[in-house]
């Protein structure tokens, strides 16, 4: 052989080789519509077990929860995920964080400061995070560290055949009105409203969530900061907290206050023994769930006074994410984001994310349909929440709103609320000396 025959011998084993590595990174650098083995094989390599703390206990019980993780499973054979709910989650979690025995995937705290969300959450990529719509929500320093779980509105949901019965032809546009159908169904033997007082947590509605629409400005609770006095009888706490005095008084809501009846207003509602709640639009597949036939089951915009027009909010509902102390973050993030993307656990009961899509439910095209003027809400200031820290008053949970709606005195039980606050601002008060 020639020395020229084995340079090109040479030469074509080059070319071949550079051809076939260029046929390699070709393949391996187009971007195929469906997951590729190798992905396959990730998703094979997540294993482990996870558990998630929830509120939604109702859908622990009725398995859809499970179901969820079923399909999870499909996807990630090698893991399982587990559930727990806690019954007063806004109080019950802050007590679990504080321990670090919060799960591995759980609802963000309401009354969580933003600046200490990276002291027990994980950050989320920018690729799970890019379509929020509440972006001021669950965010501190450029980092996410929640997803939404729903979008939600406030109002009075109402069981239809129970109208039907005590004679209500109208849908109440006014509070006077609001107070005449409640004297229709109490005349009919049906429970007006279910406030749910024993339970604590539904009396949010009858304080700070309805003070922060009421006027449409969604940052009411936010400039309460720069106030000494915010609680008094002739503004929108006097209002909102008058109005729930006045129903017990009346004799317009359950029997029972002091007792936890949750889960048993809901039957209540469902079957036509009770009128109304005045809640969150989630409620209502709850409410189906307890057996209610959906044409028997109706929403409406809270006439919260004699006024022509009235404000309802739009809100988040709660935030999902991952423990800063879990074992397996990057499994509870692969949860998290099939949880919220994969299935149907953020339509469950909520409003469309998207403001121009049509609402699937007739309850929140009716809701819509009264024209109710919608405010979006922002986010809790850090400076608003280290003020109900320093106050000791716990906006999440209702407990203070209890105490008020109980209150023998309601200037007087203001006039302590007004005290506590101001002191939390750290003002001084006046000297009662001369």
């Amino acid at each position: 052989m020639t020395k020229a025959y084995w340079t090109l011998q040479t030469m074509l084993l080059l070319l071949f080789l550079l051809l076939l590595s260029a046929g390699c990174e070709n393949r391996s650098s187009r971007q195929e519509p469906s997951a590729t083995p190798a992905a396959d094989n990730e998703q094979s390599s997540l294993s482990g077990n996870i558990l998630m703390l929830t509120n939604r206990i109702d859908l622990i019980e009725n398995g859809t929860m499970q179901g969820y993780a079923d399909q999870f499973i499909k996807k990630y054979p090698k893991a399982s995920v587990e559930f727990e709910g806690l019954s007063n989650y806004a109080t019950d979690i802050l007590v679990r964080l504080s321990t670090k025995d919060a799960g591995d995937v759980l609802l963000l705290p309401v009354n969580l400061p933003a600046k200490e969300l990276s002291y027990f959450f994980e950050p989320l990529s920018a690729e799970m995070s890019a379509h929020e719509r509440f972006t001021t929500f669950a965010t501190y320093a450029g980092k996410r560290y929640g997803l939404s779980t729903g979008t939600t509105t406030s109002g009075i949901v109402y069981n239809k055949k129970a109208f039907k019965q005590a004679g209500i032809t109208e849908i109440p546009q006014t509070l006077d009105d609001f107070y005449a159908i409640c004297a229709k169904l109490k005349q009919a033997g049906i429970i007006p409203l279910y406030m749910n007082y024993g339970a604590v947590w539904p009396l949010r509605e009858w304080g700070n969530n309805m003070v922060n629409y009421m006027t449409g400005n969604p940052d009411y609770m936010n400039n309460m900061v720069h106030e000494n006095s915010p609680w008094q009888l002739d503004n929108e706490w006097g209002q909102s907290v008058g109005i729930a005095r006045a129903l017990i008084a009346r004799g317009y809501v359950e029997e029972e206050l002091f007792s936890n009846s949750w889960e048993i207003s809901k039957t209540k509602l469902a079957k036509g023994e009770a009128g109304m709640y005045l809640t969150g639009n989630w409620t209502i597949s709850q409410i189906l769930d307890a057996g209610a036939a959906p044409e028997d089951i109706g929403f409406f915009p809270f006439p919260y006074d004699n006024g022509a027009s009235h404000y309802a909010p739009l809100n988040p509902d709660w935030f999902i994410g991952v423990s800063k102390f879990s074992k397996n973050k990057e499994l509870s993030m692969a949860w998290v984001n099939f949880l919220v993307k994969e299935t149907s656990y953020t339509s469950e009961g909520f409003l469309p994310a998207d403001d121009h899509a049509e609402p699937s439910m007739e309850q929140y095209r009716e809701f819509l349909s009264y024209h109710p003027q919608l405010v979006e809400a922002t986010v809790q200031t850090d400076a608003f929440i280290d003020m109900a820290n320093r106050s000791k008053l716990s906006f999440a949970s209702g407990d203070y709103i209890q105490e008020l709606i109980a209150a023998p005195d309601l200037q007087k039980a203001f006039d302590e609320l007004n005290e506590k606050w101001l002191e939390a601002r750290g003002g001084q008060l006046p000297s009662s000396q001369p």
